[in-house]
């Protein structure tokens, strides 16, 4: 398997850990620490950074589909007895997710095994390799 598969494999099971997490019943929802908001931004932020690994060339893609993660489940918070969506949470996952989809966007661009395109080749005349 090559990146993007891996990537994408594990950014999709990511995407569903956290709907777990986010609409269980506040009793069942794992905890990692006492700290909740540095959880969800480092849960975000991979999402963010498995997607942008995946779809490397897809970035609208891939901000979409972060956008919509945090919003969706934010409001479908709002159906459950137990649960709520604050604004404060929905500001922590966004930075996250943007965090996340910025080193996979400079990883990508930096480094092209990452993206699994071939490195440039020089195709100056002059250039004796």
């Amino acid at each position: 398997m090559n990146f993007k598969r891996i990537a994408s494999l594990l950014a999709w099971l990511l995407f569903a850990v956290i709907a777990y997490s986010t609409l269980s019943p506040i009793g069942m929802r794992p905890h990692i620490g006492t700290w909740v908001h540095v959880e969800r931004f480092g849960a975000f932020g991979l999402l963010g950074l498995l997607f942008a690994g995946a779809y490397p060339g897809r970035l609208p893609l891939v901000v979409a589909i972060v956008l919509a993660t945090a919003v969706g489940f934010e409001l479908l918070q709002m159906l459950s007895m137990d649960r709520h969506a604050r604004w404060e949470d929905f500001a922590v996952k966004l930075a996250g997710g943007g965090c996340g989809v910025a080193a996979g966007w400079f990883m990508a661009r930096r480094w092209p095994r990452f993206a699994h395109r071939p490195p440039r080749i020089n195709q100056n005349s002059n250039y004796p390799g």
